[in-house]
């Protein structure tokens, strides 16, 4: 099964970042207030990273690690992603290279 990390940017102009096998359904689930209770106040929210994973553990790993940068950190790598995802880049190589 494939896990993905993602980073959403909020309506107040917040990142969140959380792990899901299903980027689509989970975004849905919390623009329509079924996700996480701490964004129900800061809807709708997009995704503005991700990277994927085989394998539950090691994107957990990964989500810890971008929960404890700074915005500043955090958001380098958003810009990054959104230059890479705009030349054609593959999502995997897009997080290889922003680590």
């Amino acid at each position: 099964m494939q896990w993905y990390v993602y980073i959403l940017s909020c309506a107040d102009g917040i990142y969140y970042t959380g792990i899901t096998t299903d980027l689509n359904r989970r975004v849905d689930q919390h623009n329509s207030k079924k996700g996480a209770k701490s964004l129900r106040g800061k809807l709708p929210v997009k995704i503005v990273y991700n990277e994927s994973y085989k394998d539950h553990v090691l994107a957990a790993k990964r989500e810890r690690e971008i929960k404890g940068w700074r915005r500043e950190k955090k958001t380098l790598l958003v810009e990054d992603f959104s230059l890479r995802t705009k030349e054609g880049f593959s999502l995997r190589s897009k997080a290889t290279k922003a680590r």
